[in-house]
């Protein structure tokens, strides 16, 4: 059995809803157990337990929210020192609004997410542009939801959006079932 941590810090319920179809996308791989936490409940033993984490976040002025980089700072610091997360896999997915079909700055906020896993040895894993509906919530780096239109009026995450983000989970705990059969690092 493989575990997936999915990790997310939310604003106004858009990052938390993806973070819930990522969770649910996850379950859905046989022999895969899911815990669902935000940012501020997690720590290094929640993060090591993991065969592969997922962390979601709204974007901040072009970057991660703090309750996310805190955790990043605080916990997987000491995980990096001991090598202990090596080898496990690790995605990411982020909501927000800004100007741009994208989002202000959704690209940099997934970027410098993907580099701390990079630094603590996880395999990352990206949203194939053939994911269903991958034109309608998706960047190479995984899923993205606007939450304001491009007048940057509220509209909510899609459920286009969600079943993206469905699709990345379960892409994510696949390579983590596979990978936890056969570890690639000794």
């Amino acid at each position: 059995m493989s575990s997936i941590l999915v990790i997310y810090a939310s604003d106004y319920g858009g990052t938390e809803k993806m973070a819930q179809a990522v969770a649910k996308g996850a379950e859905s791989v046989e022999g895969t157990s899911v815990v669902l936490k935000k940012a501020d409940d997690v720590n290094a033993a929640d993060i090591q337990a993991s065969d592969g984490v997922i962390i979601g976040t709204p974007v901040h002025m072009g970057s991660m929210d703090w309750r996310i980089k805190k955790l990043i700072d605080t916990q997987c610091s000491g995980l990096w020192m001991q090598d202990a997360m090596n080898g496990k896999v690790a995605g990411v997915f982020a909501s927000g609004s800004g100007f741009g079909s994208a989002g202000g700055g959704v690209e940099l906020t997934m970027l410098s997410m993907l580099n701390n896993f990079a630094e603590l040895g996880m395999i990352i894993i990206p949203l194939p542009k053939n994911t269903p509906l991958y034109h309608k919530g998706g960047l190479q780096w995984g899923p993205y939801g606007r939450s304001a239109d491009e007048n940057m009026s509220p509209s909510g995450i899609s459920e286009d959006v969600l079943k993206v983000s469905e699709s990345h989970g379960r892409h994510i705990a696949r390579a983590a079932a596979l990978l936890k059969e056969t570890p690639v690092f000794g």
